[in-house]
């Protein structure tokens, strides 16, 4: 037993003041009034979690949140996965072509929202002039609220497609080729068989994590719309780290910050929870 504790024991305290410590710290900042750089507070108990379910800007971050991910994770699978197929039935350059579809997922984002600003550009950019020369309507992307958050969405897919075709890639290489032979003695020898009847099963693990991961980091988008939109117009492209970011550091509102962090914590948790015991049945071959 002491030898056990010896071996758990520093994971167990780092674990302890890494995460759990910090989680409460947290909850219990958004049960009090706190103010940011204030000397004192008032415990307010559940006042902040009711003004947030009143907050119509809270609301329109979190709905704008759960659009935002709805569009990315589905956009990023189904990308990553036809890029990957494209480049496994390949013969050359494959290596170049994996380099160059990974590179904007080890870009740094500052850079690439700044690239894309200048793309976006409403009269200099390059997407306007192109839709311009090719006769197609122009729009102000990043100010137009019927805009703002689709243009965020298909930053944040370009951003995450690479991670998932490395990820699909490293998968097709894992599938045995006999099962490949056992499909064609069957009959499923065309492209379309093969992926129904055996790419696609097979790659239902891969699937799964990339869905999980991709997920979190879509709710985690802050970058993106600090430097792009700052949560405009209207609040148009309002996300929950943004809110959180903004009510406890330029509002100094940290006791409702905190509360808006609670929530967030909540749905990441419940998100990886629901996806790692329901998902994970569905996916796994004995």
């Amino acid at each position: 037993m002491l030898a056990a504790w010896s071996l758990a024991g520093p994971a167990l305290l780092l674990l302890i003041v890494l995460f759990f410590l910090p989680v409460f710290a947290v909850i219990a900042v958004a049960l009090t009034d706190w103010q940011f750089g204030a000397s004192s507070f008032t415990f307010v108990g559940l006042a902040n979690f009711r003004e947030l379910l009143a907050d119509e800007v809270f609301r329109a971050s979190f709905v704008n949140s759960i659009l935002y991910v709805v569009i990315v994770v589905p956009g990023t699978i189904v990308l990553g996965l036809a890029i990957a197929l494209l480049i496994e039935s390949g013969k050359s350059f494959r290596a170049f072509y994996r380099a160059i579809h990974f590179l904007p997922f080890m870009a740094t984002l500052t850079a690439t929202a700044i690239a894309w600003e200048a793309l976006l550009h409403p009269t200099i950019g390059l997407v306007n002039q192109t839709f311009v020369s090719l006769g197609l309507p122009t729009a102000n992307w990043l100010r137009d609220e019927n805009t703002v958050l689709p243009v965020l969405a298909i930053i944040g897919v370009w951003q995450n497609l690479g991670y998932a075709m490395v990820l699909f890639l490293a998968g097709m290489k894992s599938i045995p080729q006999d099962l490949y032979d056992a499909a064609d003695i069957d009959g499923a020898d065309a492209f379309l068989d093969r992926l129904r009847t055996v790419t696609l099963p097979m790659l239902g693990p891969v699937t799964m994590f990339i869905f999980i991961v991709v997920a979190l980091k879509a709710f985690e988008t802050f970058d993106t719309v600090q430097i792009l939109t700052q949560g405009g117009p209207g609040h148009a492209s309002e996300m929950l780290l943004y809110t959180l970011y903004r009510e406890s550091f330029q509002y100094l509102r940290t006791g409702y910050g905190a509360s808006v962090a609670v929530v967030f914590l909540f749905i990441v948790v419940a998100l990886t929870l629901i996806q790692a015991r329901v998902m994970d049945k569905k996916v796994h071959y004995q």
